[in-house]
């Protein structure tokens, strides 16, 4: 980490504590920032909140005070969550106090270089396979993973080495508060209709994601899925040298597949019967990380010992079990529509589906064709009613709505069959009964587990 000097003394305020907020406030802790951090839950028995009292950093909780600004801050880190329309950034934003999120900050002090990730599906799981690419047989160093993934980024800089890498997972939201963050190689897996709620538009939405490669030079690489004209269009915006990836075949300039077989630039990769995780969705985050790989002059060897042995992110169309012939899948990071279109994608076979969370005003005729594998659907949570909707659309007879997903579970192993897959993809956020999604998918997990008792 370069101990550098741009925050001795300042004033900074942190809004929102969380995980990344934390790991931010020790960095600046260690940087000498004068630390202020306010959050709108109640911290008083937090153990995060308590243990950075100790060191002398002022918590303010319960409530946001405006007022606060007039104390002069130089700047403030905001929690990626908060909306920009919150009354404390709107007071930090009239003060024209600069705004940035949690990794643009560890980007400051990090020896390492970034490998950033973004896209409205699959970087999660490109993430991963990058880094476990990299990692592999690494003569110097290490790689890794860190940011939207789980790991706040402010947390690995302070152990990465310049001879590492770290591979950075970026949400449109993280992507809004960065202003010198430089990826060595950005990726763009897909853009489509997402987080509406937060960004009001899709306009706003693909600029906010587009910030991935507004500061890379002709000597960084931007990795772009070409499948579709809006995202080879985007690419014209970058500086850096666009590398493509395709599952069409549209180029064979990058990474893509022909014919039962992945390539990088002409050269055989791997065949995709070899391939562990399944569907078309995936094949594309597969492209993505090869492209990243070669570019970091990884062997074909590395790549292939990852892609035959990786068998998924948890939370992410996961295998869970096979229970009496009935295949189980764990999808609880399917926080929108186009997620759980991804996932019902992926099944051929007869599907009994778990589905719902908290409205955000969305409407899901979208899903009505996909549903045609779907014989059973049993819906929780604020959804179930709009999504029972769809359903009726789709002709399904099998309906049930259910309160928690505890209940779900149960009621959806009575409604498959052998061969049948049982799929849980909400299609929503978890915030109207869990905290996270990891929680969510987890407290499916266990409700599955209960099955055989």
């Amino acid at each position: 980490m370069k101990l550098i000097k741009d925050y001795q003394n300042k004033k900074v305020l942190l809004l929102g504590l969380a995980k990344s907020g934390f790991n931010a406030a020790l960095l600046l802790h260690q940087l000498g920032a004068q630390i202020i951090v306010n959050d709108l839950q109640d911290l008083s028995k937090n153990s995060d909140a308590l243990q950075l009292e100790d060191l002398g950093i002022r918590v303010i909780s319960g409530q946001h005070q405006p007022q606060l600004l007039k104390e002069g801050f130089d700047l403030v880190v905001k929690n990626p969550g908060i909306n920009y329309e919150n009354v404390m950034v709107q007071a930090a934003l009239k003060a024209q106090v600069p705004i940035i999120t949690e990794p643009e900050l560890a980007y400051e002090v990090s020896q390492a270089p970034f490998i950033c990730v973004t896209g409205s599906n699959g970087k999660t799981t490109t993430t991963t396979l990058v880094q476990l690419v990299l990692d592999q047989n690494r003569r110097q160093g290490r790689a890794y993973k860190a940011g939207n993934i789980g790991i706040p980024v402010s947390q690995v800089v302070t152990q990465a080495q310049a001879t590492d890498d770290i591979v950075v997972e970026m949400s449109s939201f993280q992507l809004l508060g960065i202003t010198k963050l430089k990826p060595k190689i950005a990726v763009l897996t897909n853009i489509y209709e997402a987080h509406l709620d937060y960004h009001k538009t899709r306009a706003n939405y693909v600029k906010a994601k587009m910030r991935i490669t507004e500061n890379q030079t002709a000597d960084d690489y931007f990795v772009v899925n070409f499948d579709q004209e809006e995202w080879r269009t985007l690419s014209q915006q970058s500086a850096a040298q666009v590398v493509p990836f395709s599952r069409t075949g549209v180029t064979h300039e990058g990474a893509y597949q022909e014919g039962a077989a992945l390539y990088f630039r002409r050269e055989k990769i791997i065949d995709v019967a070899d391939l562990v995780l399944p569907g078309d969705h995936n094949i594309e985050n597969y492209l993505a990380a090869i492209a990243v790989a070669k570019l970091s002059g990884k062997s074909n060897q590395d790549i292939r010992q990852v892609f035959t042995t990786f068998r998924g992110v948890k939370h992410r169309i996961q295998y869970v079990k096979t229970l009496n012939q009935r295949k189980i899948y764990n999808d609880s990071k399917a926080t929108n529509i186009e997620a759980t279109t991804v996932a019902l994608q992926t099944f051929a076979q007869p599907t009994v589906l778990i589905a719902g969370g908290l409205d955000r005003g969305f409407t899901f005729e979208s899903l009505v064709p996909l549903l045609k594998n779907v014989h059973a659907l049993v819906l929780y949570g604020q959804t179930k009613h709009l999504m029972a909707e769809a359903a009726q659309a789709a002709g399904i007879d099998q309906v049930k709505l259910v309160k928690t997903l505890d209940e779900a579970v149960p009621v959806a192993w009575k409604l498959s069959n052998p061969g049948d897959v049982l799929l849980f993809s909400p299609a929503a956020a978890s915030w109207d009964q869990f905290k996270t999604f990891e929680q969510r998918g987890d407290c499916f997990i266990e409700a599955v587990n209960k099955l055989g008792d």
